[in-house]
């Protein structure tokens, strides 16, 4: 595991820029943190690192917004309006997981045991008015080899 202490929101941005760059198809990045934590400005750096065209936005409302033109599609997917697993399945989360792409899921908790056995665990909280505590950790090999890659960066 690794905890970082992000000063400011630039920070939190810049972390989701080395994410971003080592992003590979089929990686699962879970999400967590309150309201307001940063999770979407670490999912827009991770759009900028891994040179997506598209501007990135909330999937608040749509759920599922897709990336691509960058070293890697990237799948942001936003669970905060979530009734439930099934509503999950309804969503076709199965069949995003399946998809040639990278995966980023905010509000992940939310998925609960449908999440990957592997992937790359980011829970976000607040440590000052702008201050962000960031705790990584790797569930499985392919996660491994991601927050090792993080490291280097």
């Amino acid at each position: 595991m690794i905890e970082l202490l992000l000063r400011s929101p630039e920070a939190t941005r810049k972390l989701g820029r080395k994410l971003g760059r080592v992003l590979r198809e089929s990686d699962f990045v879970a999400l967590t943190g309150e309201l307001g934590a940063g999770k979407t400005l670490l999912v827009r750096g991770a759009v900028e690192g891994a040179g997506a065209k598209d501007a990135p936005s909330s999937p608040s409302f749509a759920l599922v917004n897709i990336y691509r033109g960058g070293q890697v599609t990237l799948q942001h997917i936003d669970l905060y309006r979530l009734s439930g697993q099934a509503e999950l399945f309804a969503l076709g989360f199965d069949d995003l997981l399946a998809e040639p792409a990278a995966t980023l899921c905010e509000w992940a908790d939310r998925a609960g045991s449908a999440l990957p056995a592997d992937r790359l665990e980011i829970a976000l909280e607040h440590a000052g008015p702008s201050s962000r505590r960031a705790r990584m950790a790797a569930r499985g090999a392919r996660s491994q080899r991601l927050l090792a890659a993080i490291r280097r960066k």
